[in-house]
């Protein structure tokens, strides 16, 4: 890749590295294309140029990343050689917290185990793969079984939860349904027979 700012190529590749770096999703061209205001045919050739600059193809170093294209999208990840260091530096820092959307996705996967995503989504009207892959990531959740008619995995909870919560079973989580509206505020219940 070119260092000339002033190159359509090198600026149009800086700014899909600034997107690339903040996605958790592998993106299209397309989509790439949109989000960096350019034609998708100057995304595929700055896509082109920042693959072989991470390579170490135009001179130099080879990164500690890549740029990968992935069921039809780009998305920046770790070469797979330091897959074992970015694993174990990730689980020696200080656990993190949980985010409002980890928590929420969380309670559904504990209270309504096993799961799908698209369930979990469906309930939460919001995409969760990422959260999804975060609670996986943490062992809050695994991988139980796979819908014989659809694929789709089946989720749940593990004994990791459990632990972090401080109880020895799913039975000891409080039940739902007195923490639910019954639905009836802001209408006007007087008056009506």
């Amino acid at each position: 890749m070119t260092d000339d700012p002033s190159t359509a190529t090198g600026d149009v590749a800086r700014r899909l590295e600034a997107i690339l770096m903040v996605v958790d999703e592998p993106q299209s061209l397309v989509s790439l294309a949109a989000a960096v205001g350019a034609p998708v045919a100057a995304v595929r050739q700055a896509v082109d140029a920042l693959v072989d600059d991470y390579d170490g193809r135009t001179g130099g170093p080879r990164r500690g990343f890549e740029l990968r294209e992935v069921g039809g999208g780009w998305r920046i990840y770790v070469r797979a050689e330091y897959d074992d260091l970015v694993s174990e530096f990730v689980n020696t820092q200080a656990p993190s917290r949980l985010s409002q959307a980890a928590l929420e996705t969380l309670a559904v996967i504990a209270y309504k185990q096993p799961v799908t995503r698209g369930q979990v989504a469906s309930i939460r009207a919001v995409n969760v793969d990422s959260v999804v892959r975060t609670l996986l990531s943490r062992g809050l959740i695994t991988e139980v079984s796979t819908d014989p008619e659809t694929g789709a995995i089946n989720y749940g909870t593990t004994d990791a939860l459990l632990v972090n919560l401080g109880i020895n079973s799913l039975d000891e989580l409080p039940h739902i349904s007195p923490l639910l509206d019954d639905g009836s505020e802001g209408f006007d219940l007087e008056g009506v027979r």
